[in-house]
């Protein structure tokens, strides 16, 4: 079975609405760091001269391949990262074997089969 990691950098207040979509659209898991500090091309600054960085939720979805692109445009829909400046970005990356998927691999099956 083939597998994408996709990671979305989303504003905090973005994070649920980016899970229930990618769920929508078949994954099975999530996992969400929380508080992370990022910045745009441009860093802003408060009007003391001090870096002001906007609060960030990294959320991690382990995915099947077939579904990815699917849930990544549904991650982007959601968190509206093409029409608002600064909601987020979310790429995908290959992997290449994962372990603990234990409890979640009948539902893959599952989807798997049923797109067949």
């Amino acid at each position: 079975m083939r597998l994408k990691l996709i990671v979305a950098l989303v504003s905090d207040e973005k994070t649920g609405v980016v899970i229930d979509a990618a769920r929508a659209g078949g994954a099975t898991g999530a996992t969400t760091v929380t508080s992370v500090r990022g910045e745009g091309l441009k860093p802003e600054k408060t009007f003391l001269g001090l870096g002001l960085a906007a609060k960030r939720d990294v959320v991690l979805f382990l995915v099947v391949e077939t579904r990815a692109r699917d849930i990544l445009e549904r991650i982007r829909d959601a968190g509206k990262f093409d029409t608002e400046h600064g909601a987020g970005i979310a790429f995908q990356i290959d992997i290449e074997d994962a372990v603990g998927l234990v409890t979640q691999l009948p539902t893959i099956r599952e989807e798997l089969e049923y797109e067949i």
